[in-house]
């Protein structure tokens, strides 16, 4: 067994090299040393968060296809493609700010600014080239609102759901936002408007986080408390675990209210009722049991709830655009198409009014 020694037995030539090395290491965090493997390409996707960008745009794309309006080519690519590179920015940006303490995390240590695989500078020079490039695409290939969208959304998740981890459990409601933001600018860059469906939408999209997250923090609690964050499966579990409950039932409620705002048709909300009566169970489970099981099973499935709805929603949109071709001088109310242009009186021989006409002699 081994024993604490105690200071006095502890020779004075020791005790002062110890004191020593404290001060010494007492020094600005440096990189953990690591292994210089894999291509520059690899480390800047991790940068990038890769997996979680990619979960960004395909929303996005989700959002445009959904959307009112005929399918344009080159402005759902650009919309695509400005989303991504601004999700990247700010993931860069996130672990920029988070080293120290990702540092100090299982789960996290290992990120590349971490271990130095990419220097802080280069991060940042990724970041800003990213920013600027996806939101140029958005301004000048989709439209200002999506550009618009973009921009509010980097500055929200990087200027105050990053430093606000560390603050207030609030963090988890401003970065629900934050995922409920993608949707609208797909919705915004097919339409270059946002209404009632495309709240729908970010809706899902915002009570979906909460499961999701929630689910997964509550494992990583002594990663989270370590590093210090306030997540609310640390600062308060009773409420992540109602939390996580509360908006699997609003996820239900969202999508029986989709068919009543023409977004999808009435098979929509039977096909989508199993999928979203078993994420609630599996919430339930978690609300009553609060175990690392079912935790786990929560957030796993999570994963596949998300996709497998956009899917029903793609499935079962209400009114399909690619051929739909309307006339310039028309306007489509509701069912019918209103004529702004009157036609043309035809003219006829009633219509010809006589004129005398004098013809001169030469």
């Amino acid at each position: 067994m081994i024993k604490d020694v105690p200071q006095s037995d502890v020779p004075k030539h020791s005790r002062i090299w110890n004191e020593q090395e404290k001060t010494k290491f007492k020094a600005s965090w440096v990189p953990s040393p690591y292994p210089n493997t894999g291509n520059i390409l690899n480390k800047y996707k991790k940068l990038s968060k890769f997996r979680l960008t990619s979960l960004v745009v395909i929303t996005t794309m989700g959002g445009y296809v959904m959307a009112p309006a005929s399918f344009d080519a080159t402005s759902f690519v650009m919309c695509t493609l400005g989303t991504g590179l601004v999700s990247a920015a700010a993931n860069a940006v996130n672990q920029y700010h988070e080293v120290p303490f990702d540092s100090q995390m299982s789960r996290t240590k290992n990120r590349v600014l971490v271990t130095g695989q990419i220097t802080p500078l280069n991060a940042l020079g990724f970041a800003v080239v990213s920013a600027t490039t996806g939101l140029c695409l958005l301004y000048f290939g989709v439209n200002g609102l999506t550009a618009a969208l973009g921009a509010g959304n980097l500055f929200l998740y990087t200027s105050i759901y990053t430093p606000m981890k560390r603050i207030s459990i609030a963090n988890t409601w401003v970065g629900s936002i934050v995922g409920a933001i993608p949707p609208l600018m797909g919705w915004s860059g097919c339409t270059g408007t946002l209404d009632t469906g495309a709240m729908i939408l970010a809706g899902v999209l915002y009570a979906w986080q909460f499961p999701h997250f929630n689910a997964l923090s509550w494992n990583l609690r002594p990663d989270y408390s370590r590093a210090g964050y306030r997540m609310m499966a640390v600062i308060d579990p009773a409420l992540c675990r109602r939390t996580a409950l509360r908006y699997a039932l609003v996820i239900c409620g969202m999508s029986l209210a989709a068919p009543f705002f023409n977004i999808t048709n009435y098979w929509f909300v039977l096909e989508s009722l199993p999928l979203n009566i078993y994420l609630c169970y599996l919430a339930y489970k978690f609300y009553q049991k609060s175990d690392s099981g079912s935790s786990r099973r929560l957030f796993r499935f999570s994963l596949i709830h998300l996709p497998a709805l956009m899917l029903l929603f793609l499935a079962n949109k209400k009114k399909w655009y690619f051929n739909n071709t309307i006339d310039d001088n028309l306007v489509n109310n509701e069912e019918t198409y209103i004529p702004l242009i009157p036609k043309t009186q035809s003219i006829s021989v009633k219509n010809v009014i006589s004129v005398p006409v004098t013809v001169s002699g030469s």
